[in-house]
């Protein structure tokens, strides 16, 4: 949409303009008090947190001050270019993906996911290849906060796509057992799920057997979601006309080789704003692995903030907290610029092939 198209819209009808210039004056409002909170009479440099004191302004000297610790947590300073090389390859392989494969690009994703989990793991937990070993309890920050975001949506759209074709099979024992796993996942809370598998798990596990923390907040988070995932996919599944598979079945294709080339395209498509929605959910839900002991990015501010040091006033906490709404709505806000620019592309190919 062009910016005179958009400016069109916004005056055409009086309910429009009425809503146009509500908020334009609300902005006007806000908008210069926000900008003097947040850069003019912020502090950006200073000997300590005595530089902050009896400011009614933003702290930024506490974020600089934390950074690192905001970042990767209690991960050895010294040890920090392991994440920092699991990031580039990140970056290398999205990049790699995203120019090459156009035959097979979902076999490609499995296997560039499936290989970079090892990598990673390799990296960041060491004890091979002369890498010191860092435990997962000194993990923490932003770098905790993706791992358990980007872990849980890798897991759970594979496994919830296997539920919703499993609801949606003619074995009534698959389609059953299906239907009560995503009913009973959905009717829970996660942080019911989660107290589940970090409190009660060991007191059911047999003796000798021990999981990690973080791998037992990892399978509860994905064993959720992916009901979740599975109810958006069987959404998308349904969206596709019964006569798809007919015309596929006709020309041929056995059953299998229909759904996977005829119908899930079309069902993926579709669910796509669904997936994308949860997948937000999932990066906004990873601040509760707190309960678990693990310290993410919020969590870490939070602990940032116990420092006697910068207890000086309620200009340190806001300044945190705003920090944290801020990164969150980048990542949340460019994933979903993201998808829209998914929808468009798709959208486009299916106007051209009519």
């Amino acid at each position: 949409m062009s910016a005179t198209t958009f400016l069109r819209r916004c005056v055409s009808t009086p309910l429009n303009a009425v809503v146009t210039a509500t908020i334009l004056i609300w902005l006007a409002m806000t908008l210069p008090g926000l900008v003097r909170w947040t850069l003019v009479d912020a502090v950006w440099s200073g000997p300590g947190p005595q530089a902050c004191a009896g400011v009614d302004a933003a702290c930024w000297l506490f974020i600089k001050d934390r950074f690192g610790q905001i970042l990767f947590g209690s991960y050895p300073p010294s040890e920090r270019w392991r994440p920092i090389l699991c990031l580039a390859i990140a970056i290398v392989g999205v990049a790699m993906f995203a120019l090459g494969w156009r035959s097979r690009k979902l076999l490609a994703a499995f296997v560039l996911t499936a290989l970079y989990a090892m990598v990673a793991t390799i990296l960041l937990r060491g004890g091979w290849f002369g890498l010191s070993p860092v435990p997962t309890s000194q993990w923490g920050g932003i770098m905790l906060t993706t791992i358990v975001a980007a872990s849980t949506i890798a897991t759970s759209l594979p496994a919830g796509l296997a539920l919703a074709l499993a609801r949606r099979s003619n074995l009534p024992i698959v389609a059953g057992l299906a239907a009560f796993y995503i009913d009973v996942m959905r009717g829970l809370p996660l942080v019911g799920v989660l107290f589940l598998a970090i409190v009660l798990f060991p007191l059911f596990a047999p003796p000798g057997v021990e999981i990690n923390v973080l791998l037992r907040a990892l399978i509860a988070f994905t064993l959720f979601n992916a009901a979740i995932m599975a109810e958006v996919i069987r959404g998308g599944l349904q969206s596709v006309p019964k006569g798809q598979m007919e015309a596929a079945l006709s020309l041929g294709l056995r059953p299998w080789n229909a759904l996977m080339l005829c119908v899930l395209p079309q069902a993926l498509r579709a669910a796509i704003p669904g997936i994308v929605n949860v997948s937000i959910s999932i990066i906004k839900e990873t601040t509760i692995v707190l309960i678990a002991g693990l310290f993410d990015f919020l969590g870490v501010l939070q602990g940032a903030l116990i420092d006697p040091a910068w207890n000086i006033g309620d200009q340190i906490r806001q300044t945190a907290y705003f920090f944290a709404g801020a990164v969150f709505f980048i990542i949340c806000f460019g994933l979903s610029c993201y998808s829209a620019g998914i929808e468009r592309r798709l959208s486009k190919g299916e106007l051209q092939r009519t």
